[in-house]
């Protein structure tokens, strides 16, 4: 018999524990078990009364709709009601309805995609990490080599056939350069591929810097030279050094100053750095927030993005306490480093939703917290659209439960959260990004929809066979045994 991890029964909106190998996964709690289980019974009737197969049922945006239905519902009765996934209940059968509930016509910029160079030279150099991600559950795409799961042309389909994409930008994980499973080299491949020939791009690429890696500041000259960069990603958690602290602060007078001199001194404004989302048991403080406050105090001319936007997994999101300032707090840190360096909303600090929304879109509640202070407090003109993809397959989902949720009247009322309209949106998903990453979206629109990625997708939409389908462990015995495989020499 079927099950609903069988293929053609994935659900389109995914509610799971899937991780995408940098925390342990979170196991989904039993109302979300159960509004999993509402939703596979309420698209397979849905199916069944408009006469369509299930697998092409969950394909169209009549199944995305069922299904947050079903999740909405769910969450309700439960008394989750901070926030709302708000669906009318005849979009699961009126296909017009749902594309206009579902579907949207926004400059989507996401910018934190990854991939993985299958036949790179960091297979060699770096075999726990090779075996690491060819052991990734769920990395069955059809080819022999796993590695392919997460190369170049599976970005295009996930990302840019697969979801309503219209721009990105390719990001790097924490690793020494001999053991980066994306080179610049490779990066920049990407990038001619998906770039038009008539000029139009596609992608926007950032440069990983680690400075305690000797060499960093010369390798950051060398990637500025060879691409106009959208920024260097750093990881303040990451520590190369045998016997370091496990980490080092942006602030650090040896370390993060250099760094962020030098990225100014070669006209690249923008400093991405991974804060929350805890990458190992050593150096924990340094996934804190409290230096983003005081290097974007000591250089406004500076953007600071803060990836993950502080978010942590083992601390539920709710309304800011300035009590807790200080601290791994998630997002009440990244606030609290705000405040006490007079950072203004709308400032020089950015908070980057990847990952993070996709953890909390299983809670309605605490979405709207997270979402709400993050608007408030960083900015409406601040908050910026990422996913994290490919590690989680295509971010279509995330697309689609965005342009659905709500944060409720109530929590607008009593926490001054903004209702979340289609202006709103629209900045989320792309306008702000595109300011900070010195995009004019209006002048790319019709480039976009004419070169060579806008035609093939205007092809395979009619056609389209999404997967539905995520990478990363799911389980704590597997992510155990992927840091295990990761760590070994």
């Amino acid at each position: 018999m079927a099950t609903r991890n069988d293929p053609p029964f994935r659900l389109p909106i995914k509610l799971d524990s899937t991780s995408n190998g940098e925390f342990e996964p979170i196991p989904l709690s039993p109302v979300e078990r159960h509004a999993n289980r509402v939703a596979v019974v309420d698209t397979a009737d849905a199916a069944q009364r408009l006469g369509q197969g299930r697998r092409s049922y969950l394909a169209s945006a009549c199944g995305a709709a069922a299904t947050l239905l079903a999740f909405d519902h769910v969450f309700a009765a439960a008394g989750l009601t901070g926030g709302r996934y708000v669906v009318p209940r005849e979009a699961a059968f009126d296909a017009q309805l749902a594309q206009a509930t579902v579907g949207g016509d926004e400059f989507v910029f996401d910018v934190q995609l990854h991939h993985v160079t299958p036949a790179g030279a960091w297979r060699k150099n770096a075999p726990g990490m090779e075996r690491a991600l060819r052991g990734l559950p769920h990395a069955g795409c059809g080819e022999s080599d796993t590695l392919q799961c997460f190369s170049r042309e599976r970005l295009l389909k996930d990302v840019f056939l697969d979801s309503d994409t219209s721009m990105a930008v390719l990001s790097h994980v924490p690793a020494l350069t001999a053991n980066n499973p994306l080179s610049h080299e490779e990066a920049l491949a990407t990038k001619r591929v998906l770039d038009a020939l008539d000029g139009t791009e596609r992608l926007l690429l950032h440069a990983r810097v680690h400075p305690a890696e000797p060499g960093a500041l010369e390798r950051m000259a060398e990637h500025a030279e060879s691409t106009l960069l959208a920024g260097f990603k750093t990881y303040t958690q990451f520590d190369p050094t045998p016997g370091g602290p496990g980490g080092w602060w942006l602030d650090d007078e040896k370390l993060g100053i250099p760094m962020i001199e030098q990225a100014r001194k070669l006209g690249v404004r923008n400093i991405c750095v991974h804060k929350g989302i805890l990458l190992s048991p050593a150096g924990t403080q340094f996934a804190g927030c409290r230096d983003i406050g005081v290097v974007a105090r000591r250089y406004p001319d500076m953007n600071f993005i803060v990836y993950h936007a502080g978010y942590l997994t083992q601390r539920p999101e709710g309304p800011f306490d300035p009590a807790r300032a200080g601290g791994l707090t998630g997002v009440d840190d990244l606030v609290s480093a705000l405040r006490a360096n007079g950072i203004a909303p709308n400032g020089n600090v950015y908070a980057e939703l990847g990952t993070t929304w996709r953890l909390v879109m299983r809670n309605p509640e605490v979405a709207a917290h997270l979402l709400g202070k993050l608007l408030v407090h960083v900015g409406e003109n601040n908050v910026l659209w990422g996913t994290d993809s490919i590690w989680y397959g295509s971010p279509q989902d995330q697309i689609q439960a965005f342009r659905t949720f709500q944060i409720s009247p109530e929590f607008q009322e009593r926490y001054g959260y903004p209702a979340l309209g289609a202006e709103l949106r629209r900045k989320v998903f792309g306008l702000n990004g595109a300011r900070v990453y010195g995009l004019r979206p209006e002048a790319l629109r019709p480039r976009l929809e004419r070169d060579r990625v806008g035609k093939v997708r205007a092809e395979y939409r009619p056609r389209a066979d999404p997967s539905f389908e995520t990478h990363g462990p799911t389980t704590r015995r597997e992510f155990m045994a992927l840091r295990r495989r990761a760590e070994a020499a």
